[in-house]
């Protein structure tokens, strides 16, 4: 590679204060965040439960008169003297790691907090209807054991429908459905003005439509959405098959574990869930899984682990043990299966609770994990969230599949963060051009995992302290940052806005493609009303005038690149 240099030397770097305060956080994450997280699932699995108790008929009802109080409430606004719209939630609540600094400056509240519900699930147009702050574990508890799932269901419980379709959503079956979004067959959105429309891929709100997903809820609020269920079985056969090599050689055995000849489909060779981990520069574990029955699974000779009780090791390790064993396949309870990722954070539990993967405490404690992101966020003052900023990585790179190596060499160089995740995820030529697309004329490659209407893509996620923190080392972590979305912009990859983005707008606009969205704002009177996209996005503290100038600003397309 062109851009490998020689391999960095960092002068040590002299500890200071928040070093030993971020060391011995451990005890307020114990005594503190651990039981009050506890007490909110618990709290919060009650409101599912007692959502569930009611009908559907009653929950719809419900919908209709909370739908009328945002309608009211947008109307009650008066432009010239309140701020930007904005929802009502606190700005620690979100899962995402950007901070949500926007709400500290001048705006005008929507309570949102009581769309919680799942209005319907139907099974015979094969759709499930959810309320924005539907999350993830409270959509699998109700479909599940109905063999029914969303066709794209994120690994952590906390996250909601909203985020996801308003933000980023993925999973191990994305290489076959796209991004979560790319699951939704209709949007309900309240428009500035307060009013009510039903978006879909074909009646007169399309464009709408296409333009929601990665908007962050800048062109209206979100207030349900109709998403597609497939079936499912009663358990996940998943195979873990170690790989060695350099690093461009992990990245090719990633690509080469699940994908087929350019154009081919329905092939039986195909899995349904795809994942794999990096753990050093030299090894990796890729897992393939396919849906099987409970009388497959309990076949004489056949494995069964049920990785979701509390006590059992953390799933990134269990994964890792194939580099020692070999190959092996076992049976996991498909819910548990879902939220695996859920009880170690993926493998961040072990920055903030070092000793969380011991056997004792797993036992003991473990029942109490994870822990809230939103209490982590809420327990951290600005010195502390600075030094995350600076020392700690939490990115993902969304670039074309056959660019993996690259991307892997890249953040090698640059970061040195282990483990990697990597899933993949088809990314659509749609009827419009919209924020994230696939490279012009992709379809004329033929290239491997591409077909004539998607381009694969795969997520590399990079979560953890890099190599040089760990060493005690000088380490950028904004200026690494900055050269990864650089590295993106030239490669055609992007960065999902729940990170924290060093882009300026010109930048931003580069990544993203600005006419769709722009044009719907303009179209939907969003302007004036909801923020931009990037001033949403951007980092740091918004001042009074901020918002003021903000609410004037028009982004410039020609900011966007032109292919």
């Amino acid at each position: 590679m062109a851009d490998l240099e020689a391999p960095l030397v960092r002068p040590k770097r002299k500890k200071i204060w928040v070093d030993y305060f971020v060391q011995f956080r451990w005890i307020i994450v114990i005594f503190v965040v651990l039981p009050i997280s506890f007490t909110l699932y618990f709290l919060t699995y009650l409101g599912d439960v007692r959502s569930e108790w009611k009908s559907y008929k009653k929950r719809q009802k419900e919908h209709e008169e909370n739908v009328k109080k945002v309608v009211k409430r947008l109307e009650e606004r008066n432009p010239s003297k309140d701020g930007l719209v904005c929802t009502a939630r606190k700005p620690w609540i979100a899962v995402g790691m950007r901070n949500v600094d926007y709400k500290r400056a001048r705006h005008f509240e929507v309570d949102l907090s009581s769309f919680r519900n799942i209005l319907e699930i139907d099974q015979e147009r094969m759709i499930a209807k959810c309320e924005p702050l539907v999350n993830m574990g409270q959509i699998t508890r109700a479909t599940v054991p109905l063999n029914l799932a969303l066709a794209v269901v994120a690994e952590l419980d906390d996250l909601t429908v909203g985020g996801l379709i308003n933000g980023y959503g993925i999973e191990g079956s994305s290489h076959l459905y796209g991004l979560f979004s790319d699951t939704v067959v209709a949007y309900e959105i309240v428009l500035s003005g307060g009013r009510v429309v039903r978006a879909t891929k074909d009646n007169e709100y399309s464009d709408l439509f296409y333009a929601i997903p990665w908007s962050q809820g800048t062109l209206g609020l979100l207030v349900s959405a109709e998403i597609k269920l497939i079936p499912i079985k009663e358990y996940m056969r998943l195979t873990y098959t170690p790989v060695r090599g350099n690093i461009r050689d992990l990245g090719q055995a990633y690509i080469n574990s699940f994908t087929t000849q350019f154009g081919v489909e329905n092939d039986e060779n195909v899995p349904d869930f795809v994942e794999g981990m990096i753990y050093n520069a030299n090894e990796a574990v890729c897992m393939t899984g396919k849906y099987a029955s409970k009388e497959e699974a309990k076949k004489k000779g056949n494995k069964i682990n049920s990785v979701g009780w509390w006590f059992k090791p953390w799933f990134y390790q269990h994964a890792e043990t194939a580099l020692k064993n070999g190959e092996f396949v076992e049976y996991i309870p498909t819910r548990e299966y879902y939220h695996r990722h859920t009880r170690c954070l993926y493998w961040e539990g072990k920055l903030i609770l070092p000793f969380g993967d011991q056997w004792w405490f797993r036992y003991l404690l473990g029942w109490l994990m994870p822990p809230k992101v939103s209490l982590l966020k809420a327990t951290q003052g600005e010195a502390i969230r600075n030094y995350y900023h600076e020392m700690h990585v939490i990115q993902d790179m969304l670039v074309p599949l056959y660019k993996v190596p690259d991307a892997l060499e890249f953040v090698d160089r640059e970061m040195e963060v282990y483990p990697l995740w990597l899933c993949p995820h088809r990314l659509y030529k749609l009827p419009y051009k919209t924020m994230v697309y696939p490279e012009p004329g992709f379809e004329e490659q033929c290239r491997q995992g591409d077909t004539p209407y998607a381009q694969m893509y795969t997520d590399v996620g990079v979560y953890y302290a890099p190599g040089p923190v760990l060493r005690g080392e000088v380490f950028d972590g904004v200026e690494a940052v900055r050269r990864m979305e650089s590295w993106l912009i030239e490669n055609h990859g992007y960065q999902p806005q729940y990170a924290v983005s060093e882009l300026n707008e010109k930048n931003f606009w580069r990544m993203f493609d600005a006419g769709l969205y722009e044009g719907c704002r303009n179209k939907y009177g969003a302007v004036g009303t909801f923020m931009s996209v990037y001033y949403k996005c951007k980092k740091g503290r918004k001042t009074e005038k901020e918002v003021q100038e903000a609410e004037q600003a028009q982004v410039e397309v020609p900011y966007a690149e032109e292919d």
